[in-house]
């Protein structure tokens, strides 16, 4: 007689699990590594939990089935797996959130994580759904913008997996390798253990439904963004750039990377960190320490949006370090802040 897979999920199909009253092939119980060497057959049934009540009797019912519907003298070998070690494939992640924004920098040092926590706290604002992921495995910055750097994270047990709870902050939901790591510890990981921690941090917690994921990437292009990319469908992109010359020929890397022809993430718009410095006693003056208008020059030239110019005062550093993000006061930067929000809400419309 010769095996082939449709006699092993017919007979298996014979087969119900009391905890659903399915069969085994509609409670989608069998994992996809069946495996057939002439008369011997391997599989894995997948059960809720490890604790299963049910777990030794269907495995015997699943060996008779094949024997009585298939053939006595088929060798049958099943494994046990568990739910909570099933993850959403890469591509068909977070399918409960409908944007995803990642913001990136070409370079460090140009303020990127303060626009991405201004952008997410600024759209809780608006009335969304927010979630904000610190992408930035070695460098993580969330737990201390928004002063959560000594906080603990949990797990809940849903349909049989572990997920995090991310924490919650101004409407915001949070979650960062910086919780489960020392502030003052540096992170010594190679790259596939970063990458491994990323999955985690997305598949392995309970965003639920969110309108906008707003993602805090690592300065550059590297590992975690390529992860990032392979793990989740990206509705565009965020560019942060100071106007001088090194930083904006770094923006340029980054524009590339996400309009790279296998990657191919529209480009939401730029926008212009420190754009130029206003002292408070002189709130009408501004001065371009950096240059003067180069991101918007670059934005005209790669023919993207200018999102925003953000200005450099004082305050800016003071409610990133105190942990209340700029855009929460009634000032000039917390104004430009709230249009960034609203520019990013009307762009991501127009790709619909």
């Amino acid at each position: 007689m010769t095996l082939y897979p449709k006699l092993i999920t017919d007979a298996l199909a014979t087969v119900r699990y009391p905890g659903s009253g399915k069969n085994l092939i509609e409670a989608e119980m069998l994992e996809d590594d069946l495996r057939i060497d002439g008369m011997t057959v391997s599989f894995s049934l997948i059960f809720p939990q490890d604790t299963d009540p049910f777990q030794k009797s269907v495995v015997k019912a699943a060996e008779a089935a094949i024997h009585t519907y298939v053939d006595k003298a088929v060798e049958v070998t099943v494994h046990t797996k568990y739910a909570a070690a099933r993850r959403p494939e890469p591509g068909k992640m977070l399918p409960e959130v409908k944007n995803i924004i990642a913001v990136s920098s070409g370079k460090g040092g140009v303020g990127k994580s303060t626009v991405a926590a201004n952008l997410a706290v600024g759209l809780a604002q608006m009335g969304y759904a927010v979630g904000l992921l610190d992408t930035d495995i070695f460098g993580p910055s969330m737990p201390k913008m928004f002063e959560m750097e000594h906080i603990d994270i949990f797990a809940e047990q849903v349909e049989g997996r572990q997920l995090l709870i991310p924490a919650e902050k101004f409407g915001v939901k949070i979650l960062s390798i910086g919780f489960f790591v020392k502030p003052e510890t540096a992170t010594l990981w190679r790259g596939g253990m970063a990458c491994n921690a990323l999955k985690q941090l997305i598949a392995d917690t309970k965003w639920g439904a969110l309108d906008y994921l707003i993602l805090d990437t690592p300065p550059g292009t590297s590992d975690i963004h390529l992860s990032l990319l392979q793990l989740l469908s990206i509705t565009g992109a965020v560019i942060v750039s100071t106007p001088q010359q090194v930083a904006l020929a770094d923006a340029r890397k980054g524009i590339d990377m996400y309009q790279n022809e296998k990657v191919q993430v529209p480009i939401l718009g730029l926008v212009e960190n420190m754009a130029w410095f206003t002292p408070a006693e002189l709130p009408d003056h501004r001065y371009y320490i950096f240059g003067r208008e180069g991101t918007k020059r670059l934005a005209e030239e790669m023919n993207v949006p200018l999102l925003a110019q953000i200005p450099l005062v004082q305050s800016i550093c003071e409610s990133g370090d105190g942990g209340r993000p700029a855009v929460l006061a009634e000032t000039a930067t917390g104004l430009a802040f709230r249009a960034l929000a609203e520019k990013v809400v009307e762009e991501t419309d127009k790709l619909k």
